[in-house]
């Protein structure tokens, strides 16, 4: 497997009555195991056309010649869309490479705007030329009000600039088949349109479309981030045991945790800057698939080594009601180098000859343990490198996670009543609001 999954310190056994007790954890974990082979099911329709899709490419060629094409064309690519329109997108292309000197204009800058505010748009159309910017419009459901207006207004704004017949060029639209706002919009300017799966949800559809499109204009491996995440279905299908599967012993402590200890959120702390927004479409994705029915966890995205600087004082001293899950790396000997002909104060001769990466590696392994020492529940991901298939495999890791502890919940992950409520008044305040 492309991570080490440690949960040893979220035991009771390990750090006392803040951990889970062996037969709690035990229970669980055979409720869990029917979860897994419920998952491993092949009429289980929710989940497999997920499954299906990582471990296939044959879209991948298609993606690739509009990534292409982009590159060529565009300096600058927009990404229109909101909540997991946008968010997998954003995590995968915090990995894109470092383009090398003569390189730097290859590949277009993303942007990803994924609120209406409208200064934000002010200022990016300040720093772009029409000419060389393109646009990908996201939604699933064809008729998220935020990115259709997004999308009229960008519209107006590049046909005025390139002419009526130049600007559909420009735009590319991923959405549903069927009759959608954004379908229809599109066709009607010639705009091409791409398929969005439509079995699988916005928030777990990162590496569909809305995902993998803009990672290869950003110069990712596709076909590696897909088999990362092949490599945990595979976990799910090849394993009739859920000890043997990190997603749902993830699952069990999570819930476990909130059911026995009281345990009502969950942090995740990522100590690698590329991981930031990992942290945020984690986030969503665990809050808007659990929050139901007075049921669910509280997600909290952090960032090793910043929020020891923010939110370890809370961790550490404040309730203890946080479930903490550390991913971290191999970092010793990695990065530049501090020259003791630098340091001449005794107060600093810990960082003399050393590496920032063993100050990483000393920072994480800190905190680990003073969390420990803290009795706070504590489980770390360890991986050697981030790459596309360590992050496929992290971001198929977390999507099974939230769909086992879903099922241990007896809450559907799949859907979100309670937000449809708030769209329904938006619609209603819009059509009461005078047009000027």
């Amino acid at each position: 497997m492309s991570y080490k999954h440690n949960f040893e310190f979220c035991l009771a056994d390990s750090i006392g009555n803040s951990g889970l007790a062996s037969a709690k954890f035990e229970k669980l974990m055979e409720c869990a195991t029917e979860s897994i082979n419920k998952l491993a099911d092949k009429s289980h329709s929710d989940t497999q056309s997920l499954f299906g899709l990582v471990r296939t490419c044959e879209d991948l060629e298609t993606l690739e010649t509009i990534a292409e094409q982009y590159c060529e064309f565009f300096d600058h690519v927009i990404v229109l869309g909101t909540g997991g329109s946008s968010l997998g997108g954003q995590a995968l292309t915090a990995l894109a490479p470092i383009p090398r000197p003569k390189e730097v204009a290859a590949r277009p800058t993303l942007h990803f705007m994924a609120n209406i505010d409208p200064d934000s748009f002010e200022r990016l159309f300040q720093k772009i030329e029409a000419e060389r910017t393109g646009f990908l419009v996201i939604s699933k459901s064809g008729s998220t009000a935020e990115t259709m207006a997004q999308f009229i207004y960008c519209m107006d704004v590049f046909r005025k600039h390139l002419g009526q017949d130049k600007f559909a060029n420009h735009f590319t639209s991923i959405t549903e088949p069927g009759h959608r706002p954004l379908r229809e919009m599109s066709e009607t300017h010639g705009i091409t349109v791409i398929d969005h799966h439509p079995a699988i949800g916005g928030r777990y559809s990162a590496l569909s479309a809305t995902g993998m499109l803009p990672a290869m204009i950003a110069g990712l491996d596709g076909e590696a981030l897909r088999s990362g995440a092949a490599s945990l279905v595979d976990s799910i299908t090849n394993s009739g045991s859920a000890r043997d599967v990190a997603p749902a012993v993830g699952a069990v402590l999570a819930v476990g945790l909130a059911q026995y200890n009281g345990i009502t959120a969950s942090v995740l702390m990522p100590y690698l800057d590329r991981l930031e927004i990992f942290g945020k479409w984690y986030r969503q994705l665990w809050a808007e698939s659990l929050g139901k029915d007075g049921k669910g966890t509280t997600p909290i995205d952090a960032l090793g080594t910043v929020d020891q600087h923010s939110q370890l004082q809370l961790y550490l001293d404040g309730p203890k009601d946080k479930f903490f899950t550390l991913i971290i790396s191999e970092m010793i000997q990695k990065g530049g180098l501090l020259p003791k002909d630098l340091i001449n104060l005794p107060e600093l001769a810990y960082l003399a000859g050393r590496s920032v990466g063993d100050l990483m590696a000393a920072e994480q392994q800190a905190t680990i343990e003073t969390l420990v020492a803290h009795n706070c529940p504590t489980r770390v991901l360890e991986i050697r490198h981030l790459d596309e298939y360590t992050l496929g495999a992290l971001m198929m890791h977390f999507m099974l996670e939230t769909i086992i502890a879903a099922d241990l919940m007896d809450v559907n992950p799949f859907n979100q009543p309670a937000v449809e409520e708030g769209k329904v008044l938006v619609r209603k305040m819009m059509n009461e609001r005078n047009v000027t």
